[in-house]
């Protein structure tokens, strides 16, 4: 391959290195190593500070003992102390010549502080048990969960409801005492987004 072929292939996968950059940014940088000069070709969103023409150190990409295409993913610090996942990619010419190494950097700083953080809000052993004489008589709780393993059991979603899952809905629920709350029809009208009317006409027709 001549220098013009081989940059024309390095051209391609620049723009490559720009997309995934611009499709994890601002999170991800990714460094396009030319295996021939040994040197940093390209980089996109560049987070670890390094520069192009930096030596790649990259000797042991081009033999022939290198099997693996994909490299990783492994982690290891940036220069400002974040956590990076990298992955790094072989890549190769037509006749299966190896061109350049795609490092894809992936900071996951933010995702770790961000999981820590709802795992210290959603922490149960924060919680304490609901007080029996406080939600005796808790019949919005008592509807929702009956609703809820009601579409659980036929693979619905409050919004994949029909007219007529609604209405053998309302009728289930009476048939559970649902109805005996105060305010449990216009409760249950709101959370299935249904007239208050709507729900006393199903009523009715029990009664009838």
């Amino acid at each position: 391959m001549n220098s013009a072929e081989h940059e024309k292939v390095l051209q391609n996968f620049r723009a490559i290195a720009d997309a995934i950059a611009t499709l994890f940014f601002p999170h991800a940088e990714v460094v396009l190593h030319d295996l021939r000069t040994q040197k940093v070709d390209y980089i996109a969103n560049n987070l670890s500070k390094r520069g192009i023409g930096d030596d790649s150190a990259l000797e042991d990409m081009l033999s022939a003992d290198v099997s693996n295409v994909n490299i990783g993913p492994y982690e290891k610090l940036n220069w400002d102390g974040q956590k990076i996942r990298s992955l790094s990619t072989v890549l190769h010419d037509h006749t299966g010549r190896r061109l350049a190494v795609l490092c894809i950097n992936l900071n996951i700083s933010l995702f770790e502080n961000a999981k820590a953080a709802l795992d210290l809000f959603l922490s149960p052993s924060k919680l304490i048990p609901q007080p029996d004489s406080l939600f005796r008589d808790d019949w919005q709780e008592r509807i929702n969960t009956f609703l809820h393993a009601w579409m659980r059991e036929r693979q619905l979603s409050l919004n994949l409801l029909t007219r007529d899952h609604k209405r053998e809905l309302v009728l289930a629920l009476h048939a559970e005492g649902a109805f005996k709350g105060k305010s449990a029809s216009n409760y249950v009208a709101n959370v299935l987004g249904m007239g208050r009317a709507t729900v006393y006409k199903h009523l009715k027709e029990l009664k009838g």
